[in-house]
């Protein structure tokens, strides 16, 4: 269910789309109210469930994970996609699964160290785990636009 927000919510938002660790007080100077309010306002976004929290992002090259992949998966039976997304899960360079519409299955993105790295997790975790028929990879050249999604 979507949830209502007012401009001052949505330039909170904004901020803290930008920036996360941004202090309470300067969004509330961005904002024009109180530092309190921005409390009250951000407890509320998160209470709601607008706000589901905030992370620390990794470059995956700074720690040797040099090639970004995407995975199309298709499935021999789709009913039994929920198995497959739990050995999916085991896999650690797996780092989002979505279930598509289409030709394929699951959309899967991935990291991995060099093309070798990126070829054993093909063949010996994804192609091993039962019911998956086939799969096509694609791999990152460049990421053109990485952001979260406008609050405007």
């Amino acid at each position: 269910m979507q949830q209502q927000i007012d401009t001052i919510d949505q330039k909170i938002l904004s901020c803290l789309v930008k920036n996360a660790r941004m202090p309470y007080l300067e969004i509330a100077r961005i904002c024009g109210i109180s530092g309190a309010a921005i409390h009250q306002r951000i407890k509320k976004l998160e209470s709601n469930g607008i706000i589901l929290g905030s992370r620390l992002l990794v470059k995956p090259e700074a720690i040797g994970l040099n090639i970004c992949v995407y995975i199309a998966i298709s499935l021999a039976n789709a009913s039994n996609y929920e198995a497959v997304v739990k050995e999916l899960d085991k896999i650690p360079e797996i780092v989002e699964c979505h279930f598509i519409t289409g030709e394929f299955s699951f959309l899967v993105k991935m990291y991995c160290s060099d093309n070798e790295h990126l070829m054993n997790v093909i063949l010996k975790s994804i192609h091993r785990i039962p019911n998956i028929a086939g799969s096509r990879t694609f791999i990152s050249l460049s990421q053109a636009i990485d952001r979260q999604v406008s609050t405007m």
